[in-house]
């Protein structure tokens, strides 16, 4: 009895520690105007109500949630684990967010959210989703986004969060940067504003604790190869190129491969970035790292499914999205998600 007891215990422990070791994704998703169907006078919504525009329901609106516990669940069955940090951008409130955790594939996960209204004129945010059991929250912040000589300008918050995974210090950021409207080069200083308050932050954190993970991550409606994201928050494409205290983004080689998270004009673009610092890059193998998928040659993920595919049409190729123009898509979002991996 004794002789096969054994063999089954190893092979027990061996398959709990292999679970205890899988690596940690962390995802960024802009789930494209995730409206609530309320008209709040203190915003404007109006577009996205029952009386709007583009009569925004609740059947349209439980469909879109449906698409995004669709998306989740999909990046969680990769490799049978939910990721342990979500960034979100467009999402109006807390109460869209926590329909998306209530969902029957994603309550499993007992996801915890992170969250501040902005002052963004249409109250569109930026949010987190985390894991407890992962992430141990020890606090947040929004920060005002400050753009100099326009103190006039509502924007998306900072948002911030910081805490541990395996009781190594974590420091989190999210944010959705000024749009290209008005053209690329006449934003860009909005942009590029945005990118060096991140960077600022970022340095005094790890100023105030070199140990610490920083992880950076947003739509940033700029290219890894823009000034604002090159520059400004000053995230090196090349590894050789890191030295301490540097931040890397690794959506750099894919967008020169030409993949891309959206498109526009037949073009794609890489606007959603997850940029970590140096110490994940080069730092002691014992501790968590930015690692690979299998079998990838990306250090940087996107998240594109048949199903998440626009199949006809002018936009055919690009993201499904929930609207063109006013006429209902059904569609998931007009960008693609993209995450990373972190483990030993």
């Amino acid at each position: 009895m004794r002789k096969v007891f054994l063999p089954i215990l190893f092979v027990m422990l061996l398959i709990s520690f292999s679970f205890a070791q899988k690596p940690h994704k962390v995802v960024f998703y802009n789930v494209e105007n995730l409206f609530d169907t309320i008209n709040d006078p203190e915003v404007l919504d109006e577009e996205f109500t029952p009386d709007g525009v583009k009569k925004w329901n609740s059947a349209k609106y439980n469909k879109k949630i449906s698409n995004l516990e669709r998306v989740f669940f999909d990046i969680a069955s990769i490799d049978k684990n939910y990721p342990a940090v979500i960034g979100l951008s467009e999402i109006e409130n807390r109460s869209v967010l926590e329909d998306i955790i209530a969902t029957a594939k994603l309550s499993p996960a007992n996801y915890r959210i992170v969250h501040y209204d902005s002052p963004e004129r249409r109250g569109v945010d930026v949010a987190f989703f985390y894991r407890p059991d992962v992430f141990k929250l020890e606090g947040d912040e929004a920060v005002t986004t400050v753009i100099p000589g326009r103190p006039d300008f509502k924007t998306r918050d900072i948002l911030t969060m910081w805490g541990t995974i395996e009781n190594e210090p974590f420091f989190f950021m999210v944010a959705h940067w000024p749009s290209r409207i008005g053209g690329k080069e006449r934003s860009e200083y909005l942009r590029m504003a945005v990118g060096a308050q991140m960077r600022s932050i970022a340095d005094s954190v790890l100023t105030a604790n070199p140990a610490t993970k920083v992880v950076v991550m947003g739509d940033f409606n700029d290219d890894p190869t823009d000034k604002s994201v090159a520059e400004s928050l000053g995230a090196k494409i090349r590894k050789k190129d890191l030295e301490p205290g540097d931040l890397y983004n690794p959506y750099g080689a894919m967008l020169k491969a030409g993949l891309g998270t959206l498109a526009y004009g037949d073009a794609w673009n890489i606007f959603d970035n997850i940029v970590v610092s140096e110490n994940l890059v080069n730092g002691e193998k014992s501790n968590i790292q930015l690692i690979k998928a299998n079998g990838s040659k990306y250090d940087g993920n996107i998240f594109k499914q048949h199903y998440m595919v626009q199949k006809e049409g002018q936009y055919k190729g690009y993201p499904l999205r929930t609207y063109v123009g006013n006429n209902f898509q059904g569609g998931y979002s007009d960008h693609f998600p993209v995450y990373i991996y972190l483990g030993k």
